[in-house]
């Protein structure tokens, strides 16, 4: 074998040879508790008006599962179904590194193609740790610069991650994943333009990401070429989604089956964009001191410069947010929600709740100045400053992304959290520990792989 010279072909031998045994157990567990997310978040969306309008665009019957869900799918509709109901309520998994979402691209993905493919249980696993991996890798390379482009990295760098797990579960040698990659990049595809009015394009990215893998591990199976420098080409992945940076690819290719990013994901406490998160902390926090709405003249913010063109500005449009959906990326909103029900669950992101006369009054309070010290992206943190009526400043800060690697969320966590939205969903309480079950019952089981036993969960 001649040495790998370019980025894909290093990649490529490790995704290859990858065995169960060679996967750390902090990995395997938040490969778990991702399973365990990402479908419960999946089928609480799966009635909304954009979960309906995705079943009935994708209605092709075949032998897949779409979670929650009696019938069976072809393999691409019960991808894009699940990864977009899964990504729909910004409550899914993340990345701190960069926000990319591998979990709704990722299982999806995986679990298609297991159905459709006739993989092993195993197979399915280790596919979905490799397609994390690949995914949060390829963040930290990317930083803020795909946002900065005007790019949803979970659509950009979850389709290459989904790709390379399904080339993974399907046994491509190292030549045919170098062909997967190359194909993959070329069906990456996803602008951020919904910022502009809270439309529902970001919904569907991870599901398109989640069947342009499978289809592009298609391709590379059966011989179809893609480039070999797909990442550090002069019109790669970085110089296309990413131009404003010099990559460092000994973040994605160093130390692979030794550092563990797929063991670094990080699970939300609350349903909205990854950013605000440490805000809505700071603003619970105020609430529980007692401090109310109507007490505050005005709050201020510290924030990090590449969190304001998608959570602070153009800023009375985030004072106003048009839908419930857009108020899921307004910084105003969610920091009121938080002041106002020391909450921001499903529940605060309806169109009553977004339009309530108390929350746009104290959203229209609030404001930011930008600290130029701020970690983001390498960390969340959060910050409130509220002048009160009564003259006195009080002040919240929150070091990190609750859910992140720094203050982790427990296995009772994740169960929590799936249970409150399988209730959402009016599925019985039983569900949980049916979904738990499977997720824990995947690795190294050499049966072939079915999720039959997730469509009717709770019903």
């Amino acid at each position: 074998m001649t040495p790998a010279s370019t980025v894909s072909e290093k990649l490529a031998d490790w995704i290859a040879q990858l065995a169960d045994a060679e996967i750390s157990d902090n990995a395997r567990r938040a490969t778990e508790d991702t399973v365990i997310d990402t479908v419960g978040l999946t089928i609480a969306a799966l009635d909304t008006d954009y979960g309906q309008a995705a079943r009935k665009a994708f209605d092709q019957r075949g032998g897949c599962s779409v979670w929650g869900l009696e019938q069976g799918f072809e393999a691409s509709s019960a991808a894009v179904i699940n990864g977009t109901c899964g990504h729909g309520e910004d409550y899914d998994n993340t990345y701190e590194g960069c926000p990319v979402h591998s979990g709704v691209v990722v299982v999806p993905a995986l679990f298609a193609a297991g159905e459709s493919m006739g993989l092993s249980a195993a197979a399915v696993m280790r596919g979905m740790v490799v397609g994390i991996e690949v995914a949060n890798r390829l963040g930290q390379v990317a930083g803020k610069a795909v946002h900065s482009a005007g790019f949803h990295p979970t659509a950009i760098l979850g389709c290459m991650g989904a790709a390379a797990g399904v080339a993974h579960a399907m046994g491509q040698k190292p030549d045919q994943i170098c062909d997967t990659l190359g194909v993959a990049a070329s069906m990456s595809s996803g602008i951020i333009e919904y910022l502009a009015d809270g439309t529902w394009t970001k919904r569907m990215h991870p599901g398109w990401a989640a069947q342009s893998g499978i289809r592009a591990a298609q391709m590379g199976a059966a011989g179809f070429r893609g480039p070999r420098s797909v990442f550090e080409g002069t019109h790669g992945l970085y110089a296309a989604f990413a131009p404003s940076i010099t990559p460092d690819f000994d973040l994605l290719t160093s130390a692979l089956g030794q550092r563990w990013e797929a063991a670094n994901v990080a699970f939300k406490p609350y349903a909205c964009g990854t950013m605000t998160q440490p805000f809505i902390d700071c603003a619970v926090r105020l609430a529980q001191k007692g401090i109310r709405p109507e007490d505050i003249k005005a709050i201020t913010c510290e924030v990090g410069e590449g969190t304001v063109h998608r959570l602070w500005e153009p800023l009375s449009l985030k004072q106003t947010p048009p839908t419930a959906y857009a108020a899921k990326f307004s910084s105003p909103y969610t920091i009121a929600a938080g002041l106002i029900h020391q909450d921001a669950g499903l529940a605060q992101f309806t169109d009553a709740a977004v339009t309530d006369p108390r929350a746009l009054a104290l959203a229209a309070k609030v404001s930011y100045v930008i600290d130029p010290d701020n970690e983001y992206p390498r960390n969340y943190t959060g910050h409130i400053r509220a002048e009160l009526m009564d003259g006195r400043i009080v002040e919240e800060r929150q070091a990190q992304m609750r859910g992140g690697t720094r203050e982790p969320m427990s296995r009772d966590d994740i169960l929590r959290k799936a249970r409150a939205n399988l209730v959402f969903a009016e599925r019985k309480d039983s569900a949980t520990e049916t979904l738990a079950d499977f997720a824990t019952g995947l690795f190294g089981a050499e049966r072939p792989f079915s999720a039959v036993a997730l469509r009717g969960l709770g019903a």
